[in-house]
């Protein structure tokens, strides 16, 4: 018994990472994302994929608080607007999502 609850635990120890990855992928689509990004091609605001390549995990908080304010700048001068609506837990994930496309 214990056996087969060890396998279990484990399993979704694993799947973790992969089940945050769907949640950030959902959340971009609910969230209003997709009206200005694409992950592989450049809509209004950069590809997902670009901007995966540009930062690491550091740069995590960064990014939520740029997401979270809106800028202009980085990506050229039309400006991505501010998501103050958006909670800092769900720009966290979506953030750490985009992160994964490398």
């Amino acid at each position: 018994m214990h056996k087969a609850l060890w396998v279990g635990a484990a399993a979704l120890f694993l799947a973790g990472p992969a089940l945050a990855a769907t949640e950030g992928e959902t959340l971009m689509k609910t969230k209003g994302c997709v009206a200005c990004h694409a992950v592989d091609k450049k809509l209004v605001g950069p590809a997902y994929k670009d901007v995966a390549k540009k930062y690491t995990e550091a740069d995590v908080p960064k990014l939520v608080e740029k997401v979270k304010k809106g800028g202009v700048g980085v990506w050229g001068q039309v400006p991505m607007p501010p998501n103050a609506q958006v909670a800092d837990e769900d720009i966290e994930k979506i953030v750490r999502w985009i992160l994964t496309l490398k």
